[in-house]
């Protein structure tokens, strides 16, 4: 590789869903850096390299009662990923966004000098990498903190018939920590349509009992974890389920697989029902575009997909939620709140340049992904365009992981460009990382 050759990661496994041009040249190994370093119970934090999936961390911190203070969903996420291109789950309404729980980190930078960054040292880039998505460098090793969990997660679905009154009650919880005189410790939703919408209260337990059930459910087998929402008010999980509810069926895609159809289920593995092996499938449809030609000659309309996460302001949510059902038309969409990590006193939190959150709201992510049906007069990611437009006209915003389709002006606009450029030229002055506009927008 060249002093000035471009650089990429060499991965295994990934959880983006846009598609990148390939860039020639080997990527760098990281097969050495998925590993935990060290877990301190008494201190609460962990030495994790950069590449270590969530999977791993979880595995070596629940033998001590400990969990990273946010696991965010699919189990091959990594800590640097989740880091650099963010991450989120029900633990976010009161513990912010991965990178909020960082000590410090090793970052390989585009210059390549390993530097330590930390809210003392190499502040700018430590403030910066968070949504840099690998532009600035890449992280090699960081010390996270930790926080307790029960062995039980005991689970309580709430439903609504009004999202307005679905919104006063997220404001309420992440506000309170409390529902209904328990403590709320987890929380996210699911929309299955306007009227029928569910928010999922989880709070640790030692022993089933307390959860008033008899025995802890399970969804890795045929039984499916989104469809035991509607169907039970109250339920209990181990808490290393919990972490994994949502894997087992990629949320609800797992569908478009088979994959719950009764008799496909018994029939396939349970090992191999989980998000990475369901991603490395669309990879394969990208790749070949079976179901494209089989629709084609089935003379069905084409498709546009449209996975997303965006944060939507706590008021602003139902609104959008409702434009979305009239005008997308995908069911189900997950709901996860989220404040910012609260620090030298409540109300207070620290502002991250590159993810527009600010300090004391309430936001609420919401998840869709599927396809939806386009028209022959529909431009490349149309549907796409009028949901970044619609997130925008609510003062929200949408993660980086998948498509976007922003004018370069808007983007950095959004993303903290100012922030960004003065860091990149810091940290990768001879540009060999690709930037986050061309990561993001450009597919590069």
């Amino acid at each position: 590789m060249g002093p000035r050759a471009p650089v990429r990661l060499s991965k295994h496994t990934s959880n983006l869903f846009r598609p990148r041009s390939k860039v020639p040249g080997e990527g760098l190994d990281v097969s050495e850096l998925g590993g935990v370093i060290a877990v301190n119970p008494d201190a609460r934090t962990a030495v994790v390299q950069g590449m270590a999936t969530y999977e791993r961390i979880v595995d070596a911190t629940l033998p001590y009662g400990l969990m990273p203070r946010v696991v965010p969903q699919l189990r091959t996420i990594t800590l640097g990923g989740a880091v650099t291109g963010l991450g989120i789950e029900s633990t976010s309404f009161r513990h912010g966004l991965p990178h909020e729980s960082v000590l410090e980190m090793d970052v390989l930078t585009g210059a390549g000098e390993i530097v330590t960054a930390s809210a003392e040292q190499h502040a700018d880039l430590f403030a910066a990498f968070p949504n840099s998505y690998g532009s600035l460098g890449y992280a090699l090793r960081l010390t996270i903190e930790l926080q307790p969990i029960a062995p039980y997660i005991a689970l309580r679905h709430v439903r609504f018939e009004d999202l307005d009154q679905l919104t006063t009650t997220i404001e309420q919880i992440t506000l309170d920590h409390t529902y209904d005189g328990e403590p709320v410790e987890f929380l996210d939703g699911v929309m299955f349509d306007p009227e029928q919408a569910y928010l999922t209260l989880g709070r640790g337990v030692d022993h089933v009992a307390e959860a008033g059930l008899l025995s802890p459910s399970d969804y890795t087998g045929r039984h499916v974890y989104y469809r035991s929402i509607p169907e039970r008010s109250r339920d209990v999980l181990t808490a290393y389920d919990y972490l994994w509810r949502w894997d087992t069926d990629w949320f609800w895609c797992s569908r478009a697989f088979g994959a719950q159809h009764p008799i496909v289920r018994r029939l396939w593995p349970a090992r191999y029902r989980r998000s990475d092996v369901y991603h490395r499938l669309v990879g394969l449809e990208h790749r070949f575009g079976v179901a494209r030609r089989i629709d084609r000659l089935r003379r069905k309309p084409a498709h546009e997909r449209v996975v997303q996460d965006v944060e939507l302001p706590i008021e602003q949510t139902a609104d959008f939620l409702r434009w979305f059902d009239a005008n997308v038309a995908m069911r189900p969409v997950w709901l996860c709140p989220l404040r910012l990590r609260e620090s030298g006193g409540p109300g207070f939190a620290r502002e991250w340049p590159l993810y527009p959150l600010r300090s004391g709201k309430t936001y609420v992510n919401v998840g869709f992904w599927g396809q939806v049906p386009i028209t022959r007069a529909d431009i490349d990611g149309a549907v796409n365009i009028r949901i970044e437009q619609a997130v925008a006209a609510r003062a929200g915003h949408k993660s980086l992981y998948s498509d976007a389709y922003y004018e370069e002006a808007d983007f950095y606009a959004t993303y903290g460009g100012a922030t960004y450029q003065a860091a990149k030229h810091t940290y990768d002055p001879d540009q060999r990382l690709t930037g986050l506009y061309e990561k993001a927008v450009r597919r590069r």
